[in-house]
C-alpha cells in the first residue's frame, strides 16, 4: 500500500466534488490551518486525494478529504431555483383561488 487512494476512490471524489463545488471547513489539522468556518471552492482533486482549493480568504491550502472535516454548501443556483419554484407555486395557487372566486 502506497498511502494514495485507489483509482475508484479518486473517481468517486471527483464525481461528488467536481470543480466549482463550494464547501465550508469545519476543522483542519494542520500547522497552517485555514480557520474553521471558512468557505471555499474546490478547483479539482489531485492524485493524492486532496482537494485543490481556492478559499474565500485568499488562501490556497489543499483540503485533505480523508482527514479534514468539511461540508458541501448548496449551490446558489439551486437555492434560487428552489425559491423561485416555491414562489411560482404560491402564485399559481393564488391565481387558482382568484379564478374560483369569480
Amino acid at each position: 500500500m502506497n498511502g494514495f487512494p485507489s483509482e475508484s476512490t479518486l473517481k468517486y471524489y471527483r464525481t461528488i466534488y467536481p470543480p466549482g463545488t463550494r464547501i465550508q471547513l469545519d476543522e483542519m489539522n494542520d500547522p497552517q490551518a485555514i480557520p474553521a468556518g471558512t468557505k471555499g471552492e474546490i478547483l479539482g482533486i489531485d492524485d493524492a486525494g486532496n482537494a485543490l482549493m481556492k478559499w474565500d480568504n485568499g488562501r490556497s491550502l489543499s483540503l485533505a478529504i480523508e482527514v479534514d472535516k468539511f461540508h458541501k454548501l448548496q449551490p446558489q443556483k439551486e437555492i434560487e431555483m428552489q425559491n423561485s419554484g416555491s414562489d411560482d407555486e404560491v402564485q399559481e395557487e393564488e391565481a387558482d383561488m382568484d379564478i374560483s372566486q369569480i
